[in-house]
């Protein structure tokens, strides 16, 4: 028969290694504050942040990891220590699309950590114009949806933006119905924000198909509008149902379970090299013959994989459009930086939007 540890022993085991474990994430918070002092004495200035070295940490904790708790749990853990240690040395101040309960606001707590100051902005113009005048450090859009596909929006804001993209983050995206009615007869109109809606249009038209539907700014909005009209509901996560004190109707109706949208993190910030990156691009080739062709040719030459390519009208001309291109790498890394420099010989406008790493989980 194997023998068991004393319930009060295990008790007295566990006592002892929080007292340890406090004492070493002090520590740690100690060094926060003398790598603040550090920085602030070279004559750093702005945000502390650096989103390549949190990266290179948290891939690290991965690699270090030996269980019993999975690498998502690790990794929340230190993202959450590495975020308060961080507001002691300069808080941030992020700009989100509110207001507040939206997927925006988790994807910032996700990328940042709780130790942040969130801030609602009621588009994602009003993001970007944050994070330009220097009022918030940094901001997150969502770009792409991976079942509605990109945010126009959001890739049309960067053809006048001199803003960079910082990181990315991916959200599980589980929609739910929320309300204050007792009952599906009673319901006589649907409010979320459009991607929302359309996430959901499947059940919709089983479940609800007579009942209006109408597209707002956001599906906390929504939630915000649902508890205010006893006959209408909202498409929204489970927090903005937690902030406007709705009932969950139904749980997880989007049409796809697996559905899942990118964050890009937007700030003033250049990333160095983790060795696990992505490149951002936006090309102009005008209308010509050939033009896809000229601007792929490049990456195939060095063996630079792309991820993404979406094509938007300029705005410059009639049929003019723009490529806005998501590579494998870092503009610093010698095969990218020479594929980029044969690509700006080949169009007649390449900005770089930014090299960042790639999200972590």
């Amino acid at each position: 028969m194997t023998s068991v540890a004393p319930l009060s022993e295990l008790r007295d085991k566990i006592d002892t290694i929080d007292k340890q474990i406090l004492q070493l994430i002090n520590q740690r918070a100690s060094c926060a504050v003398e790598v603040a002092k550090t920085k602030i004495a070279l004559g750093e200035q702005g945000s502390f942040y650096r989103p390549d070295r949190e990266s290179l940490v948290l891939r690290r904790i991965k690699e270090l990891n030996q269980g019993p708790l999975s690498d998502d749990t690790a990794v929340r853990f230190f993202r959450e220590l590495m975020s308060a240690c961080l507001a002691l040395e300069k808080p941030l101040e992020v700009a989100f699309l509110g207001p507040e309960g939206t997927f925006t606001q988790q994807a910032v707590f996700k990328h940042f950590g709780h130790a942040v100051k969130t801030v609602p902005s009621a588009t994602i113009n009003e993001i970007f114009n944050a994070v330009e005048s220097g009022n918030c450090q940094f901001g997150v859009v969502p770009v792409e949806n991976s079942t509605e596909g990109v945010i126009s929006h959001t890739l049309d804001r960067f053809l006048s933006s001199p803003l960079k993209i910082c990181g990315e983050v991916e959200i599980r995206v589980h929609q739910n119905l929320m309300g204050l009615v007792d009952s599906m007869e009673e319901i006589t109109e649907v409010f979320s924000h459009e991607q929302s809606l359309a996430q959901c249009r499947q059940w919709l038209d089983k479940n609800l198909p007579n009942v209006k539907r109408t597209a707002v700014s956001s599906n906390s909005e929504a939630a915000r509008l649902a508890s205010v009209n006893k006959h209408a509901v909202a498409i929204a996560g489970i927090v903005a149902a937690e902030i406007y004190d709705l009932n969950i109707i139904e749980k997880n109706i989007e049409d796809e379970p697996n559905n899942t949208t990118r964050f890009i993190i937007i700030g003033q910030q250049v990333s160095s090299s983790t060795g696990n990156d992505k490149t951002s691009l936006v090309v102009s080739t005008g209308n010509q013959p050939g033009a896809l062709h000229r601007i792929l040719e490049p990456f195939a030459k060095f063996g630079i994989g792309m991820v993404h390519i979406e094509s938007r009208p300029s705005r410059q001309g009639l049929w003019d459009y723009v490529f806005f291109i998501d590579i494998e790498g870092h503009c610093g890394d010698k095969d990218v930086a020479q594929a980029l420099e044969i690509l700006k010989g080949n169009v007649n406008m390449l900005n770089i939007l930014g090299s960042y790493p790639k999200a972590v989980l």
